[in-house]
């Protein structure tokens, strides 16, 4: 029987590559992926790559902007599942009829998305709420898909045509984390009861609540928020509400959840933000980010460093959010600094852009190869979601401007004038106790000059490209120097006699003659792959 199932699961998935491929085929992969194409085929692959999609617009750090931006358009409603499917998984998940729990369910979904289906439903109690419940099989399918993807991922890279520019292996392995968590409807409740116990004391604020006791991993029951979309600007308008006060809230109450409780909505778009009953409700928390005390004061300390110009702080913030791949060349990282925060301090304050300015940061991590964690590009990406929701519903709210008041409010909170005035006194005796050594320093810089012993040494990231460039080049001349020497002396051998002969020449010489081309092809197969190194 065991072996039964292996063969049916090898036919499952020789039956879903077909499938892949035929997508793939009819796209035209072979004559490269553009953003475009890309959404066309994973919309085409099915709910699964849809899914995938969604989260890999997350990532401008691991893909190209112009990636990001077409992925970020992917559709989220998907065919609905028969209304006699979810009943079934009512039932598996609730271990009883659901008529017990529930006295009415809406048939008709309020929406269906890659991994869930959302329907209205009415306690036995009498409470409104909204069941969230997922696709069956979804994670296995997802899994089979996602080691299809894995496969796959050295074709996808040769046929966008972009070399390594785009780790397809890499994301997918984080993505399939993400999904994975997203998918269970736990953790969702965890994060649902954690926005409302950071969120308690806003009066303007709200979000669904939890029914722990019929919530599972595959369902989620939650309390019905009877709303109005954020983006719904005339209706909201004829109930009498400002739009532009909403949009100062909304973006208020998302920098409290960044600089000050470290855990924050990761997807800010319209469709999960409603107004009701006077209240800002967050919904759908299935996405959601964790920030540090660490990160919290590198962020802190980055806005700083922005608007005081202080480029030397602003390099040592940006190198504290992640890891270097490769040795810094901070001489260029400095002056990269230095040109994108001159282009932003000309700017009026009021007009400067956070989602630029978080895509231009992020696009320096790339240039230095500097990796960062998962949550800070997904702040990243939330942050430019978040401006992008403000720009339809309250579009002279600025973000920016929003966020370094409320991080100047939390500085002067934090403020502590004993704690400066004791960090200043020490600050100051640190400082004179080293100015006494100068002296002395100063004697033995003297004395060793004087002896001759001085020494300096300047590197640079230049110079040692240009030692690696100069070392392969003298590497080339020898292997072309060694095979010209056994060429020529092979000819000079072939003027002789030594027996035995091959093809009519000493055999010493026809040794030579091979083991100079041998030097020859092992030159141009390294200068090729070379070349193909320089070009990504």
């Amino acid at each position: 029987m065991k072996q039964q199932g292996k063969k049916t699961g090898d036919y499952n998935s020789k039956g879903r590559l077909k499938e892949i491929l035929a997508v793939l085929k009819r796209h035209h992969i072979t004559q490269g992926i553009q953003p475009d194409k890309l959404c066309a085929i994973l919309e085409d692959l099915g709910p699964t790559y849809v899914k995938l999609g969604q989260i890999m617009s997350m990532r401008s750090d691991l893909i190209p902007e112009k990636y990001c931006k077409q992925l970020s358009r992917l559709r989220t409603d998907v065919k609905p599942l028969p209304f006699d499917v979810i009943l079934e998984v009512l039932e598996q998940e609730l271990g009883e009829d659901p008529d017990t729990a529930f006295q009415e369910i809406d048939s008709r979904p309020l929406g269906s998305a890659s991994i869930a289906q959302v329907h209205e439903a009415v306690l036995k109690t009498g409470e409104h709420v909204v069941l969230k419940v997922q696709r069956p099989g979804i994670k296995e399918t997802m899994a089979q898909d996602i080691a299809l993807m894995k496969k796959a991922a050295g074709l996808l890279n040769f046929a966008v045509g972009t070399g390594d520019l785009i780790d397809f292996r890499g994301i997918i392995d984080e993505m399939w984390e993400t999904t994975k968590e997203e998918m269970d409807f736990f953790k969702e409740a965890e994060h649902l009861e954690l926005f409302y116990e950071n969120q308690k004391d806003i009066q303007y604020v709200t979000c669904p609540k939890v029914y722990r006791q019929y919530s599972s991993y595959r369902l989620l029951v939650m309390s019905y928020v009877d709303g109005i979309q954020i983006d719904q600007i005339s209706q909201l308008e004829e109930l009498g509400y400002d739009m532009s006060e909403i949009g100062k809230k909304a973006a208020e109450n998302y920098c409290k959840q960044i600089l000050e409780d470290g855990f924050f909505h990761a997807d800010p778009h319209p469709g999960n933000l409603w107004i009701a009953g006077g209240q800002i409700a967050w919904l759908d928390l299935g996405m959601a980010g964790h920030l540090s005390d660490h990160y919290k004061a590198i962020l802190k300390r980055a806005i700083s460093a922005i608007l005081k110009n202080d480029i030397y702080e602003l390099k040592n913030a940006f190198l504290s959010f992640g890891t270097p791949r490769h040795k810094i060349n901070h001489a260029q990282l400095y002056t990269d600094l230095d040109d994108l925060v001159g282009r932003y301090m000309n700017m009026d304050f009021g007009t400067m852009n956070v989602g630029e300015l978080m895509e231009d940061f992020l696009d320096l991590l790339k240039t230095h190869e500097i990796s960062v964690p998962s949550d800070i590009t997904l702040l990243a990406r939330s942050m430019i979601t978040m401006e992008g929701t403000l720009k339809i519903c309250s579009p002279k709210v600025n973000m920016l401007e929003i966020l370094t008041t409320h991080m100047s409010a939390i500085m002067m909170q934090e403020f502590d004038i004993k704690k400066e005035i004791k960090h200043s006194i020490r600050d100051i005796y640190s400082s004179s106790k080293k100015s006494l050594e100068i002296p002395a320093q100063l004697s033995d810089l003297l004395n060793i000059t004087k002896n001759g012993q001085i020494r300096i040494n300047l590197e640079s990231s230049e110079t040692r490209g240009m030692k690696e460039t100069m070392g392969r080049h003298i590497d080339h001349l020898i292997i072309t120097v060694l095979a010209a020497v056994f060429w020529c002396s092979s000819a000079i051998l072939c003027l002789t006699d030594i027996q035995p002969q091959i093809f009519h020449m000493p055999w010493l010489a026809f040794a030579g003659f091979c083991l100079g081309g041998i030097f020859m092809l092992f030159l141009l197969i390294s200068m090729i792959i070379q070349k193909k190194k320089q070009k990504r």
